[in-house]
């Protein structure tokens, strides 16, 4: 996202005062923006995740589009928190300062996975004082060709596997338990920490800095430099500029402005007609774009709507957006005049390298969410958040119950979904969700899978696929890479796969 075309001749360097800033935002009726976080409490956040207690962890990277000779590395992963929940941190942690241009981070298993240049890490907090005193080297050989299109973007699915994406000029070579894995180009991965798979799900896109899952567990993917707006993402698709490609995938929004990050409103907080609405950043027109998917056929259009946030202050780089633990949409907003990367010079003296901020936007006379304790809520108490419209209560739950284990789960799992009233009209996705928790735990049911099947609903069916694959049945257990049984139905029916 750190890529764009901007004057060459600009100068007027804009007033980096937060007021100043927020001053020149241009927020839709029935909506108000505040800050969340600046500097000195962080610099140059490039992504942004929270974790089940409600805290804000941010990879920020002052060094990037890259280091001078003589100098040493210093960016960092810090942890903010709103104590007092007034809608402001007021806390900042360091989690880690020792990094080399970290581009995602996404918190869990006692730390955080970071994406640091050629590497996938994983970062542990073994004391509990919110500071990382071991690290792993989880994978390694990404490529780092090109700064801005570094392994970035952690995102996990919904049965709790990560995802993340590399960008075009990047050719990684990657040793695994299951042999080496090779990606020349952009495209997204899939790791499950736990046997250390790593698969590659889609290629192309260019530069895709956005990834996410919608409610029945169909991804989508934004580009920063493909100009197609939203992307349909399913196991084997390719995009333009995948090396080799005999065939491609076009975005579904043709022509519009290149994108980074990306997220779907599912939350009470937000009025109605929001609800599903896929959020992204146009990080070169300074603003936040908003689209709308409606199933066609097998697959989806999608929709401009109203800008969600616009500023006419050129330093505004919103490059991820996130719904926190109130409901609000949180900004992560890289701050800077220029952000071309080879377009301008690496030293041009415009480049920004101290600032950078959280905005928070809310909706005027709605309430804020409540988040429940995670931590401490019972198993039974965490299977019935699966059923919560909130998106981030079922993601928590979930990402709970895989803490908690196979031995106290599944027994529990298996014996509340076999309470679900088939008459509720949310049913089919009670049995989803149940699903990708058993999935979380790496505890694959045939019997749940065959239930699934029988609901009926093809956005169930859509989704069967994937849970195969987080499960590795495709080894060995008669389902083919492609989705579709050896002897049954089509694992895929009612979706494109």
């Amino acid at each position: 996202p750190l890529a764009a075309s901007q004057p060459r001749g600009l100068k007027d360097i804009p007033d980096p005062s937060p007021e100043v800033q927020k001053a020149g935002f241009v927020v839709p009726e029935g909506f108000e923006i505040s800050l969340f976080a600046s500097e000195p409490m962080l610099q140059k956040p490039v992504q942004i995740n929270w974790d089940s207690e409600g805290r804000l962890w941010v990879v920020c990277s002052s060094t990037y589009p890259h280091i001078k000779p003589g100098e040493s590395t210093a960016d960092r992963l810090v942890v903010l928190e709103d104590t007092n929940k007034d809608g402001k941190a007021d806390k900042s942690t360091v989690f880690a300062d020792d990094l080399f241009i970290p581009t995602a981070v996404i918190p869990g298993d006692g730390g955080a996975y970071v994406a640091n240049s050629t590497e996938l890490i994983f970062l542990k907090d073994t004391n509990g004082d919110l500071k990382a005193d071991e690290r792993t080297i989880l994978l390694s050989g990404f490529g780092t060709e090109d700064t801005h299109h570094l392994l970035h973007t952690l995102r996990r699915g919904p049965e709790g596997l990560l995802h993340f994406q590399q960008s075009i000029y990047i050719h990684s070579h990657i040793e695994t338990p299951y042999g080496i894995r090779r990606l020349m180009g952009g495209g997204i991965w899939e790791y499950r920490p736990e046997t250390k798979r790593l698969e590659i799900i889609s290629k192309g896109l260019i530069n895709p800095w956005g990834f996410e899952f919608d409610r029945w567990g169909q991804s989508f993917a934004t580009g920063g430099a493909g100009s197609e707006g939203i992307n349909f993402i399913f196991p084997g698709t390719v995009f333009a500029t995948s090396p080799g490609a005999k065939r491609i995938q076009r975005g579904l929004n043709p022509g519009q402005p290149k994108h980074c990050g990306l997220e779907i409103i599912e939350d009470p907080h937000f009025p109605e007609d929001w609800q599903g609405s896929l959020i992204t950043c146009d990080f070169r027109g300074n603003r936040i774009n908003r689209f709308k998917l409606n199933e066609t056929g097998s697959g989806y259009t999608s929709t401009q709507q109203p800008d969600v946030l616009a500023s006419n202050h050129r330093a505004f780089r919103p490059i991820d957006v996130r719904v926190g633990p109130d409901g609000a949409l949180y900004i992560a907003d890289w701050y800077n005049p220029i952000i071309q990367h080879g377009e301008v010079d690496f030293r041009d003296e415009r480049r920004d390298h101290v600032h950078g901020r959280i905005w928070r936007l809310t909706a005027k006379g709605r309430p804020l969410s409540e988040s429940p304790n995670f931590a401490k809520a019972t198993v039974p108490e965490l299977l019935e958040q699966l059923k919560s419209d909130r998106r981030w209560n079922r993601h928590f739950a979930k990402q709970e119950l895989r803490a908690r284990g196979a031995a106290q789960v599944t027994a529990a799992l298996d014996e509340w979904t076999s309470k679900l009233a088939k008459e509720d009209a949310g049913y089919a996705h009670h049995l989803l969700e149940a699903s990708w928790a058993r999935e979380g735990v790496n505890a694959f049911s045939p019997k749940l899978w065959r239930e699934l099947w029988a609901a009926g609903d093809h956005r169930v069916k859509g989704a069967v696929p994937s849970l195969e694959r987080a499960a590795g049945r495709d080894q060995g257990s008669g389902v083919s890479r492609h989705g579709r049984s050896r002897s049954g139905p089509p694992l895929g029916a009612g979706r494109a796969r």
